[in-house]
């Protein structure tokens, strides 16, 4: 029997004073265990298109690295020294001056193409991940695809924001730097770095910020039913499931520091054999780690995302009917 897509078969969604009942994280982390498909899905998605997209990159960078590497080792770059750093920075930027022409030429397809891929895959993967979850939940792609479009060009947004602050930076304190008595030729590398700091903490401040609505959007889209506004609007007035979202937020945090630190012991494993494993062997064995941490990272992904529709789904009943 075809499933429902009426808003009906979605429970009232709950209002911003009703406290969510409890989600204990390491039941969702355990449901999610006994249901492999879910992650199964998952990767099914996120690797289907970034594999992809990777190999695209790669051969990318593999024609403008035949094209330019004769002239960017001409710059010295490689021979990069802190013992000289202000040559090191020449280097550089005539290295960027040689690399950014084709580079911008290739991104002014590559970026779009790969935007509207991931808000694709992202948009009809999380559908299916979350039905799969829970069938009664209803086929909408569309919504989801927006949302995650706006989210792609909202990060592209940001990345061209910051980069445009750091040319900034490098152009006020690399140029001279003013005095109340005279101006100077010298550059002052030690204001750049601090500049580049002070940007890229706000930017990834700010990020945060933005990030949080453009991510739980999609899911109150397909929860309760509601347009691309609405979910958007919906999404900043969360009442108490704001406190609850944070604290799994920190959680998956918490499970993915771990899973770090695991990666980087079996990383360093090899070591202890070191006559018996190396060359390919060793590559191997790094590529099978790397591969351990992204089914991991998916894995917690999934749980964060099944977490937020229990706490949804706890809020809703814990409505009482004549107020709903």
């Amino acid at each position: 029997m075809p499933v429902s897509t009426t808003r009906a078969a979605a429970p009232a969604p709950p209002g911003p004073g009703v406290p969510p009942r409890g989600v204990s994280f390491i039941g969702v982390l355990q449901r999610c265990r006994k249901h492999p498909s879910w992650l199964a899905l998952e990767l099914l998605w996120r690797w289907g298109y970034g594999i992809p997209l990777l190999a695209v990159i790669a051969w990318e960078f593999q024609r403008i690295g035949a094209d330019t590497s004769a002239r960017v080792q001409a710059t010295g770059v490689q021979h990069f020294s802190l013992q000289t750093p202000m040559a090191g920075a020449l280097a550089i930027a005539q290295a960027y001056m040689i690399l950014w022409p084709p580079v911008i030429h290739a991104l002014r397809w590559l970026l779009p193409c790969a935007m509207v891929g991931w808000a694709l895959a992202a948009g009809v993967g999380r559908n299916l991940v979350l039905r799969r979850y829970l069938p009664a939940l209803p086929w909408r792609p569309g919504p989801l695809v927006v949302l995650q479009l706006l989210r792609a060009a909202g990060l592209f947004a940001m990345a061209v924001s910051w980069f445009l602050a750091i040319r900034w930076a490098a152009d006020f304190s690399l140029a001279g730097v003013s005095t109340a008595s005279e101006t100077t030729a010298e550059p002052s590398l030690v204001l750049y770095l601090a500049l580049v700091i002070a940007i890229s903490l706000a930017a990834i401040t700010l990020w945060l910020l933005l990030s949080w609505v453009l991510s739980i959007a999609p899911l109150i889209s397909l929860l309760e039913g509601c347009g691309i506004g609405a979910s958007l609007r919906r999404s900043m007035r969360l009442g108490h499931l704001k406190r609850k979202l944070v604290e799994i937020n920190m959680a998956v945090g918490y499970w993915k520091l771990a899973a770090t630190v695991l990666v980087m012991i079996l990383t360093a494993t090899p070591a202890a054999f070191v006559v018996a494993i190396q060359g390919m062997w060793l590559y191997l064995w790094w590529g099978a780690v790397s591969v351990l941490y992204m089914v991991l990272s998916d894995f917690f992904q999934v749980a964060r995302v099944v977490g937020f529709v229990e706490l949804w789904r706890a809020g809703a009943e814990a409505i009482p009917p004549s107020v709903r």
